[in-house]
């Protein structure tokens, strides 16, 4: 094994997963423990599942070391899932995630890890909009107009100059995640844009790469009007918050909290107090990176 190699750890949140995210465990512990020659680790994070989703996971940590997993009994949304598991970021010199459903390959991944190796970047983001990416299966064209009506307020609100905010395949420096990670509250599909946000207003680099990627059937994202105003929502919030008016808002959050509600979206993380609606249960393994099979 390198010992110059960083050590890797990366993020799957999964919600009611289990007839997808196997085969997408086995190619990447296989992937790695194969072609990555420093330490590397898999953490699945389980956010509400109501079906077997975690036996799914359990099986494969019998036949691959790398990987483990926290579970959140209680719904807290792909970015509060993700929000937690940032938190183990002091375990690894680099730390990513990627969606469950497979629609990044494990080798696309890898050309974000090998991005860092530039060591003026901080974060590598796969993009699907950029010359050079090869996209296998394009999104229903409903949700593709979806897509790019987002991102047209995400440039509308925070001028980020990013073609693709919303890819779920994205690689980090530890210092840049530790430094940002209290101003990650956005627990919905809009996380995304928080972090990316919160990433350049703090003057770290951020490198969009081509990847290859293929739109997957079984999406548990339904893109209706309800999942539209949530998103807008959350941007509208996340631009407050970064307003010198924000100070000013805190009567109107029973009024925030409500809206979620009506919109049946997962509510703002609050960093100042943990919530004590969610129990954590994590596996018995402790969640971490192990060496590569080349050991």
């Amino acid at each position: 094994m390198s010992a110059s190699a960083p050590s890797l750890l990366l993020l799957i949140p999964a919600y009611n997963e289990e007839n997808r995210i196997g085969p997408v465990l086995n190619q990447y512990a296989e992937y790695f423990g194969r072609h990555y020659p420093g330490k590397f680790g898999l953490v699945v994070v389980l956010n509400g599942c109501r079906d077997n989703t975690l036996g799914v996971v359990q099986e494969a940590e019998k036949h691959h070391p790398c990987i483990t997993h926290s579970e959140f009994p209680a719904a807290i949304g792909k970015g509060g899932a993700l929000i937690e598991g940032l938190k183990l970021a002091p375990l690894a010199d680099l730390i990513g995630y990627v969606d469950a459903d497979g629609a990044t390959p494990p080798n696309a991944f890898h050309d974000l890890v090998k991005a860092l190796e530039n060591p003026v970047i901080s974060c590598a983001i796969a993009s699907r909009w950029l010359p050079g990416a090869i996209v296998h299966h394009f999104q229903p064209e409903n949700r593709r107009f979806a897509s790019r009506l987002f991102h047209l307020f995400v440039e509308m609100f925070f001028q980020m100059r990013i073609l693709d905010t919303q890819c779920g395949a994205k690689v980090m420096r530890r210092q840049a995640v530790e430094t940002i990670h209290d101003r990650l509250s956005l627990a919905d599909l809009a996380f995304d844009v928080n972090l990316l946000y919160s990433l350049k207003r703090d003057g770290f680099v951020i490198q969009e790469i081509p990847t290859e990627w293929a739109d997957k059937s079984g999406s548990k994202v339904v893109f209706n009007l309800r999942t539209s105003l949530n998103m807008l929502l959350s941007l509208i919030r996340l631009r407050l918050i970064y307003s010198p008016f924000y100070r000013w808002l805190g009567p109107l959050r029973p009024l925030e909290a409500w809206l979620y509600t009506q919109l049946r979206a997962p509510q703002p993380v609050r960093h100042e107090a943990p919530s004590g609606e969610i129990s954590t249960a994590v596996s018995d393994r402790k969640p971490g990176i192990t060496g590569s099979k080349s050991e």
